[in-house]
């Protein structure tokens, strides 16, 4: 049995574990501020972006959601944490494709935080533990 097998009432693994939460919360919370600042966004829109600005500004909030269920309940949930990270490991390496256009070099570095973010917290609060039977499986 490896550290990363552990169980999680105490010592070195818990601390893992509340490590990993610890920056699934600070990617939620940042996350909240990318809302709030798309809201301005919004607002200063004109209406050949207005939808796409607001579409993006309210999957923040998902986003947001999504990294909340995984910092509060890294193990209960089947394939969040794959579905996050494979759309966030997308939009990397799409916006490594297209380059410098529009906000995608911003958000390319953003989003490539995420993904580390993401990388580093999976084994920590050993994410592929929702797999196992006794994870909340889906109805």
């Amino acid at each position: 049995m490896t550290i990363m097998d552990a169980p999680l009432a105490g010592g070195t693994a818990r601390r893992l574990d509340l490590i990993g939460r610890g920056l699934l919360a600070i990617a939620s919370v940042a996350t909240v501020g990318a809302f709030v600042e798309g809201c301005t966004v919004v607002a200063a829109a004109g209406d050949d972006r207005i939808w796409v600005d607001f579409w993006r500004t309210t999957a923040y909030l998902v986003f947001a959601g999504l990294f909340a269920m995984l910092a509060l309940a890294p193990r209960t949930r089947w394939g969040v944490w794959e579905l996050v990270f494979v759309q966030k490991v997308s939009l990397v390496v799409f916006g490594a494709l297209v380059g410098d256009v529009n906000e995608a070099s911003r958000a390319t570095l953003v989003d490539l935080g995420l993904v580390v973010v993401l990388a580093v917290s999976y084994p920590l609060c050993r994410g592929w533990y929702t797999w196992r039977s006794r994870a909340v499986a889906p109805e």
